[in-house]
């Protein structure tokens, strides 16, 4: 069924529809906040609030942009919100993760080697400006290509080439990367 059917269903009444709805962008919706916040229970709880924004402003959507395209935004939009209200508690959160994530694989020298990477990365990718970090994790994480991120953001496509050059040479230099 398209996202058409699937949201006149919903605007209808059929609550089949919405699960149906939340069911084929949930990944899509969880990945795009994880990016943003670095912890599953953040993730988790960003996402469960974009499907109630959605159900809630259903209604209003216009169908100028694409569904995916309008999901994204409110996606964003509330990834950056968990972030500036939560910051101090995140950081919080996110190192108990870190600790906790055991790997049978891996010695306890390699999972805290890992952790401090993945600490670093996310502290890094946290500090760039939101243009930039909003285009790089549509970009990395998402794997949108430049002409749906520009759509996301609101911006032309060249916006979004400069704005993923300066986030990778913010980041490069962040990380020591030569």
């Amino acid at each position: 069924m398209s996202d058409e059917q699937l949201i006149n269903d919903i605007i209808s009444g059929n609550h089949a529809a919405f699960k149906s709805l939340m069911e084929k962008y949930q990944q899509q919706v969880f990945r795009t906040v994880m990016g943003f916040v670095h912890t599953k229970e953040d993730a988790e709880e960003v996402t469960q609030d974009v499907f109630i924004r959605v159900y809630q402003s259903l209604s209003t959507f216009q169908h100028n942009a694409e569904f995916s395209t309008w999901l994204y935004r409110i996606t964003v939009n509330a990834s950056l919100n968990a972030l500036r209200s939560n910051r101090k508690n995140r950081l919080l959160q996110s190192l108990e993760t870190i600790f906790s994530l055991r790997s049978e694989e891996k010695t306890p020298l390699e999972e805290l080697e890992y952790a401090e990477r993945n600490k670093r990365i996310g502290e890094a990718i946290d500090s760039l400006p939101e243009k930039q970090r909003t285009a790089f994790i549509l970009s990395r994480y998402e794997e949108l290509p430049q002409k749906k991120i520009a759509a996301v953001m609101n911006r032309s496509e060249g916006a979004i080439e400069q704005l993923l050059q300066r986030a990778k040479e913010n980041l490069k230099k962040k990380l020591s990367i030569p």
